[in-house]
């Protein structure tokens, strides 16, 4: 029975694991090519203390050995820099690291405050050490305070992080430490079936889970052959022998820090009524160490004749002197994690590790008021000797660690996400949860049609009116108001609760007033004209009023390619040119509410007639109404139509016949086209060398027409510094509409909670 119980344990690290790094291996070379080039991956380890290096320090070993893989920046910081604590970092050079970086980040005190203060003091300093080495991936390692404040930069500075050790439980703040990282970590390698279930019970992806032991298990089930007894004389004295003293290794419990302080004591004068040599190694640096050290002073532990008090033992040292001891007495998570591997007798003094995994060799001394049930308790446990555990690993940890890091894909997106389990969704009796969907009434005003639309919060059209637009204001005023009467009362038989109205119209707007200044000449009668004030008084609701150009920015900028994007310029090719500039994520309207009229750049000096009164216009080479004047005059000379091209007489020649014809193989039009394109490139040069937009988007029936001539014209004329820019044509159907939509939506939506 109890054989079959180990081989279960060992188990936890083949099978279907085995299978997950072939494939892991079969995909390798693919993940490199993909992450540029066959580039490293640069690896920052960061180590606080004596204790996380011994779990750390097998994998950066691992690391340095595959130099064609990997890049390795040490960062140590924490307790191994203070000298009461041993000076610890001495170790990590004397195992040949170069250390990149030190930072003193300890705040002295010893108490809750002293922590608070030195993860602040941390985050104050990782910053610029971060910034300096830009690593691919950080690796992390448990739950000290420490460890928190190296998530915490890295997880906000973008930097992917690999925390070892997570889903443990033992049963003090570190325990919501360690799940704290666990939640800003990107990878997890935890060391037990149980950790990895708690992982996954976490929401955390099971992708990015590796199950692969503890790293020290690495060097600990190699550790027994060495010459021990050299080691155990030169801590214990010559007059030792082999499993007849006691390893001491007890920390403060920061949540009840007088009550371990009193457990201490009372261990310390259980181990002297014992009378066996005892190892007694200092605490670690948590609030409550400096009493813990007063008790060991008051007690006279340092010139005791049985005791050696250290600061600090190499850890290739510690496993012989643990691996041989009698027992081990204290609450480190070394006593019920790494001593199992030996099989060495463990005392597990209070709460400390309460939740953690442990073998048969553990006694568990949870609470005591005398020294008698420590001292029985030793009794029971010196001397033992128990099967070795494998719980923590088999020894393999740091080849399964640097494949699943040669695996992880830097193209990947950086943010989390999260599998949380399917949560039924709760029947609500309340109004707003059963009825409406928030939605906007958008109106465009264009030069032929008017458009009222119903638009939901995700862009969708729920329903859309188009009309003739009427030639006078009487008329179209009427027109608008009846057109959003009928889609308001449309909209409560479909469920949606209308926020308010967005209107689209051509010419220039005032948005601060709701009115059109002044009209294109498209739309007539429509200078001085207060939408605002008429729809806001007949359907009660808020209304908003912009440019046609703006509102396809808008539109742009909440639905289509430049969501996202700060800077960004959109340029409509219709029946005229306009557009629009976001410009740090917000639309520029200029002084007096011209910016962005970008169809009436000029891009020659003696070029044809433009409808604004000035002439070579982009308007007047590019628009829909420029190329139906040159269309007209190739079809009054008999130019435009070629075989397999005819138009009906009652039908008006248009742009669509000249990009007909051009596409029919007629030179004259796709001159005609080609020189337009020109015209609309050298404006989108222009408009690079005076905003420097990072896209630029070309919306309208045109651009697909424009689109690569523009981006040829940009490649021959413009500066090299922005010959990069990416130019698209927008894939939104209703710009406009969408547009007049979303200053509705952008702004009541942010006053609904």
């Amino acid at each position: 029975m109890e054989t079959h119980r180990y081989l279960h344990r060992e188990s936890c690290y083949t099978g279907p694991h085995e299978l997950y790094f072939k494939k892991l291996s079969n995909q390798k070379k693919h993940i490199m090519e993909k992450n540029g080039n066959n580039r490293k991956l640069r690896v920052c380890v960061a180590t606080c203390n004596r204790a996380d290096y011994s779990k750390l320090a097998p994998i950066m070993f691992g690391i340095k050995t595959e130099p064609e893989f990997f890049e390795l920046d040490v960062v140590v910081l924490g307790s191994h820099l203070i000298d009461d604590y041993g000076n610890t970092y001495r170790m990590i050079e004397q195992d040949d690291f170069d250390i990149n970086t030190r930072l003193h980040t300890i705040v002295r005190g010893e108490d809750e405050a002293a922590m608070v203060e030195s993860v602040g003091l941390a985050l104050v300093k990782l910053p610029d050490v971060l910034n300096r080495l830009k690593p691919d991936i950080m690796i992390v390692h448990g739950d000290r305070f420490d460890a928190l404040a190296l998530a915490t930069s890295a997880a906000l500075m973008n930097i992917r992080i690999l925390h070892i050790e997570g889903g443990e439980v033992s049963g003090t703040i570190d325990d919501s430490i360690r799940h704290a990282i666990t939640k800003l970590a990107h990878y997890h390698v935890c060391c037990t079936r149980s950790a990895e279930q708690h992982l996954i019970s976490m929401c955390e992806d099971h992708d990015r889970i590796l199950l692969a032991g503890c790293p020290s298990y690495d060097k600990l089930l190699s550790a027994k052959n060495k010459d021990y007894m050299s080691i155990i004389r030169m801590w214990l004295g010559d007059d030792v022998k082999c499993k007849d003293y006691i390893v001491a290794l007890q920390h403060p419990v920061t949540t009840d820090i007088k009550h371990s302080i009193k457990m201490f004591e009372l261990t310390l004068d259980a181990l002297i009524s014992f009378n066996k040599r005892t190892l007694v190694l200092f605490p670690n640096i948590d609030a409550g160490s400096k009493e813990m050290v007063r008790v060991m002073r008051k007690k006279g532990i340092e010139h005791h004749p049985n005791f050696r008090a250290v600061k600090h033992v190499p850890f290739d040292q510690f496993i012989q002197l643990v691996a041989h001891a009698g027992c081990m007495i204290g609450n480190s998570s070394c006593g019920v994690r790494e001593v199992g591997a030996f099989g060495t007798p463990v005392i597990n003094l209070g709460t400390r590790q309460i939740g953690r995994e442990t073998g048969e060799n553990v006694l568990h001394v949870r609470d005591a008021d005398t020294q008698d049930k420590i001292l029985q308790a030793l009794h029971l446990q010196f001397g033992k000797q128990y099967p070795c555990s494998k719980i923590y690993g088999d020894g393999n940890a740091v080849p399964r660690i640097l494949k699943f890091l040669k695996s992880i894909d830097l193209q990947e997106p950086l943010q989390k996400k999260f599998c949380f389990p399917p949560v039924k969704e709760s029947i609500s009796q309340d109004i707003d949860h059963i009825l409406e969907t928030l939605s906007a009434l958008a109106v465009d005003l264009g030069g032929t049609n008017l458009r009222v639309a119903i638009v939901s919060m995700k862009g969708e059209i729920v329903k859309k009116y188009t009309q003739f637009n009427p030639k006078t204001y009487e008329e179209r005023i009427n027109l608008i108001l009846q057109m959003c009467v009928e889609a308001a009362t449309e909209a409560v038989k479909l469920n949606c609760r209308i926020l308010g109205v967005g209107i689209s119209t051509g010419g220039r707007v005032n948005p601060q007033e709701g009115i059109v200044l002044h009209s294109t000449k498209l739309i007539q009668e429509w200078n001085s004209v207060d939408l605002r004030t008429p729809l806001s008084d007949t359907l009660h609701l808020p209304v908003w009023v912009d440019n046609d150009g703006n509102c396809a920015a808008m539109a742009e900028r909440k639905f289509g390619q430049g969501k996202g994007q700060e800077n960004f310029v959109t340029l409509i090719t219709g029946t005229g040119i306009g557009g629009g500039i976001i410009h740090q994520h917000e639309l520029i309207h200029g002084s007096s509410f011209c910016a962005a009229e970008l169809g009436h750049l000029v891009v020659s000096l003696d070029g044809p007639d433009c409808s604004c009164g000035s002439h070579g216009c982009i308007e007047a080479y590019a628009s829909g109404m420029a190329l139906q004047r040159e269309a007209k005059k190739l079809h009054d000379e008999d130019l435009l139509l070629v075989e397999g091209m005819s138009v009906p007489k009652d039908e008006a020649v248009g742009a669509l016949h000249l990009i007909q014809a051009a596409k029919l193989g007629n030179a004259k039009a796709q001159s005609i086209l080609r020189t337009a394109g020109t015209a609309l490139g050298l404006g989108v040069v222009n408009i690079l060398h005076t905003m420097n937009p990072s896209l630029v988007i070309l919306s309208g029936v045109l651009a697909s027409h424009y689109i690569h001539i523009v981006k040829d014209v940009i490649r021959q004329q413009a500066l090299s510094s922005v010959q990069d820019v990416d130019v698209v044509v927008s894939d939104l159907a209703d710009p406009a509409l969408l547009g007049a939509a979303s200053m509705v939506l952008d702004y009541t939506t942010r006053r609904i909670h």
